[in-house]
């Protein structure tokens, strides 16, 4: 399986521009956090846009927070950006500005977590190391255990399940982890699977099966319009727009729930996403005192 899976990933990846030869390290941990729950097309320009301003870590650490809030833009999520300053920070300082590549020592890094440690190492040093998402998942559930879907995680499962799949060449093994992964992005998708497509169709459990339905627990769906997500996003529109720091009146009128907006309000200070300066106006972190 794994072996045409390769020839077929050598032949179909998308042309991404973190895997492009003589991507750093950095490039890649800066990958890998923006596609955190985002899709791809909206990663892209701002990847490139980050790597052509922060080509090394200590460019990142250099700027301010606010200014890295300001340009992560829409991605959603931000305080990955305040976390992927900090671990730029700690590059720059302790490690010569240079990621590194031992899983154990980027997950020292701050806010980088098991998924990223391993992506970084497979994706940027060629290391044989599971890196498991939830396309992954889904590929390894259908293709291996003939499973509509893979359901609720399980590290030590999910991981062990898909380590035995990888060659045991470096090298072979990390661009197998790319593979499996474009493959559920592209082909073995969630809702509509493309299996005519697929290259390792002859050998899937679960097309032999004759596809059954996934009847394991279900997954909660994640909704936007009117949460805190979506007030949060707002309010920092409007002070990512701006460049002084804003009064209390212009961030009251992007939403009508008083309740709901101070309160989402209240968590960006609490996160240091937003700062109110000394004559009770607000700003993104680090730019007015």
């Amino acid at each position: 399986m794994i072996d045409t899976l390769l020839d077929w990933f050598d032949e179909n990846a998308r042309d991404l521009p973190w895997r492009h030869r003589g991507t750093t390290g950095w490039g890649v941990l800066v990958s890998e956090i923006m596609l955190q729950q985002t899709p791809v097309a909206r990663v892209e320009p701002i990847w490139l846009s980050w790597m052509a301003r922060w080509p090394v870590p200590s460019a990142l650490a250099a700027e301010t927070q606010g200014e890295v809030v300001r340009a992560w833009g829409k991605l959603g999520y931000p305080r990955r950006a305040l976390r992927l300053h900090a671990a730029a920070g700690v590059i720059a300082d302790e490690h010569g500005d240079v990621v590194p590549s031992d899983v154990d020592t980027l997950l020292a890094l701050p806010g980088i977590g098991a998924y990223t440690a391993r992506a970084v190492a497979a994706f940027a040093y060629g290391q044989r190391c599971p890196v498991v998402d939830t396309n992954v998942r889904r590929v390894v559930a259908r293709a291996v255990n003939g499973a509509g879907d893979a359901g609720p995680p399980s590290t030590t499962r999910d991981m062990a399940e898909t380590e035995v799949l990888l060659p045991e060449q470096p090298a072979r093994a990390a661009k197998a982890s790319a593979a499996l992964m474009e493959l559920g992005a592209v082909v073995c998708t969630a809702r509509a699977p493309r299996c005519v497509d697929c290259p390792v169709i002859a050998s899937c459990a679960w097309v032999l099966a004759g596809k059954p339905a996934y009847d394991g627990p279900a997954k909660a769906v994640q909704k936007f319009a009117g949460t805190d997500r979506q007030v949060r996003g707002l309010l920092l529109d409007v002070l990512r727009g701006s460049s002084e720091p804003a009064e209390k009146t212009r961030l009251d009128v992007v939403w009508g729930d008083a309740g709901q907006r101070d309160r989402c309000l209240h968590s960006l200070l609490v996160e240091g996403l937003v700062e109110q300066t000394a004559d009770g106006r607000f700003a993104l972190p680090g730019e007015h005192r």
